[in-house]
């Protein structure tokens, strides 16, 4: 079975009737209302499509892409409860990549009244980056319904792997910097992640601190798992909530600090 979980927001399995020729030509993506960004090096104008993969002995569905959390707007609705100055009446902007110090965040849900804001939020997609290449899974799928592939992609043996330690470090790094802005402000940053990537961080970083949602509390993890369906792609279900403030942001990397000393002491490269 392919690997490939779902290509231009269309589940690859049990999707016997679906016109594969037409979505890879049109290259769309339905949760941007525009052309897949996730190109080709080689072949920019090719968009690769993959929004999932099946990864891991339980193949499990990974998210790959960020604009998969999307998926009808529900991760908007579920920080309305941050925006605590929000009243009835206000209007409600979506503001994507806006420029802070310390970075530019995903995106800023804003209310808005008679063209003042009076609060925001800001948004923060993350999910799982990959190691090697998906595209040859993809060429394998696409000739295993019929599409005209290059045979060197179908027989090749570049695999994809789960690039779980930078991912995790990275945006941790970044969360410290946005947090400590929007903290100053008195603002909220929410981190959107998929449920089996924040288990991770919880296993490999120091989390325990971590507390049920605060309101109080600058920055919050929201994370989703998936539901599948044979109709259609699997849809998401906020399944946790935790939050913490800068400090608590720093205490998570000083654990991975001091997790990597004991994986690997100095001795052993002295």
């Amino acid at each position: 079975m392919s690997k490939i979980a779902e290509l231009f927001a269309v589940p690859t399995r049990n999707a016997a009737d679906v016109d594969w020729a037409t979505l890879v030509e049109n290259q769309q993506c339905p949760y941007i209302s525009r052309k897949c960004i996730k190109v080709r090096k080689s072949e920019p104008d090719v968009s690769i499509g993959t929004c999932s993969v099946y990864y891991g002995r339980s193949e499990d569905q990974i998210l790959i892409c960020p604009n998969r959390l999307l998926i009808r707007r529900q991760i908007f609705t579920d920080c309305l409860h941050l925006l605590t100055l929000h009243e009835p009446g206000n209007e409600l902007h979506l503001i994507p990549e806006v420029s802070i110090p310390g970075g530019s965040v995903d995106y800023f849900l804003v209310s808005v009244n008679r063209r003042r804001v009076q609060d925001f939020v800001g948004i923060e997609l993350q999910t799982l980056d990959t190691t090697g290449t998906v595209w040859p899974e993809r060429q394998r799928f696409l000739d295993s319904v019929g599409l005209a592939t290059d045979s060197r992609d179908v027989i090749s043996t570049k695999r994809f792997g789960m690039n779980w330690k930078m991912t995790a470090k990275t945006i941790l790094i970044q969360l410290h910097h946005k947090t400590q802005t929007l903290e100053f402000l008195n603002k909220h940053l929410v981190l959107v992640v998929q449920d089996i990537f924040l288990d991770y961080l919880k296993r490999e970083f120091q989390f325990d601190h971590l507390d049920s949602p605060k309101l109080g509390h600058p920055m919050h993890f929201h994370a989703y798992g998936l539901n599948e369906s044979s109709t259609g792609p699997a849809s998401m279900n906020l399944r946790e909530r935790l939050s913490t403030d800068a400090n608590g942001i720093a205490k998570c990397l000083a654990g991975c600090r001091k997790m990597l000393c004991r994986r690997f002491p100095l001795g052993r490269w002295s």
